[in-house]
């Protein structure tokens, strides 16, 4: 039987991770212009698999444990620049800014998303 947490876990740990990837990308923007600096990102769907524990093997019972296996702890990747600047610094302005405005997008479409699966839990709550 499921309980209000796990109704509500996969869009909350969703939000956790485009805040943390919009901290990332913020970072990078920011660093546009720093010697050596390396635009870095991290794998949304690889994120949600680690926070929800869940591996490429499937418990099959309630009662097994779930497995994460990521080759990477931290998560983060480095992004291949297109036009490699000569200072050595692999921020490309135009595709940080896009990454940025889309992740953030996303965002408030999960935050919707939940605020209105709650709405629909208090509907429900109250009898409506």
């Amino acid at each position: 039987m499921k309980g209000i947490g796990d109704y509500l876990n996969l869009h909350a740990t969703a939000l956790q991770v485009r805040a943390k990837r919009n901290k990332v990308l913020a970072s990078n923007i920011a660093n546009a212009a720093t010697p050596n600096f390396k635009a870095r990102d991290m794998d949304f769907q690889a994120e949600i698999n680690k926070a929800e524990k869940v591996g490429p093997l499937r418990a099959t019972d309630g009662r097994h444990f779930r497995v994460a296996m990521n080759a990477n702890a931290t998560g983060m990747l480095y992004r291949a620049p297109v036009n490699p600047s000569r200072d050595g610094n692999t921020v490309e302005l135009n595709v940080e800014q896009m990454e940025f405005s889309e992740n953030v997008m996303r965002y408030q479409t999960t935050l919707t998303f939940l605020n209105n699966k709650i709405g629909g839990l208090m509907s429900a709550i109250k009898g409506e």
